[in-house]
């Protein structure tokens, strides 16, 4: 069994992470409250926002990896951007979240479970 050790090797790279998908978020979806603007503008925008995403997320995978495996990390990636997204979707956008997308998350969380547990003994 894998028992993770809580040190700044396993911390950081959530934190970071954490913050990339904010930035990212914004970069991909943050356009959409300003739909009167032009394309490229969004498009120019939304890449220098991902530029400083990548600041953040190449660190948190290079952290990480020594702790994690890139499948951990991957997965960590996803559920963090589900949490991040749904948050930016209510307070930013404010769109409403149904039960259809909280089930939906919820099997994405499960999935990712497997991914840290260890493996199956069959």
């Amino acid at each position: 069994m894998k028992v993770l050790v809580m040190n700044s090797s396993a911390i950081a790279p959530i934190g970071l992470l954490v913050i990339s998908n904010v930035f990212m978020t914004f970069a991909w979806y943050g356009h959409l409250k300003f739909t009167d603007r032009a394309m490229w503008i969004a498009i120019v925008v939304s890449w220098l926002i991902a530029f400083v995403e990548y600041c953040f997320a190449v660190p948190a995978n290079r952290i990480g990896h020594g702790t994690y495996s890139t499948a951990e990390l991957k997965t960590m990636q996803e559920v963090i951007t589900l949490t991040v997204f749904a948050g930016f979707s209510v307070l930013y956008l404010g769109e409403r979240l149904t039960i259809n997308h909280a089930i939906g998350f919820a099997l994405i969380c499960a999935g990712a479970f497997f991914v840290f547990k260890s493996p199956i003994q069959v």
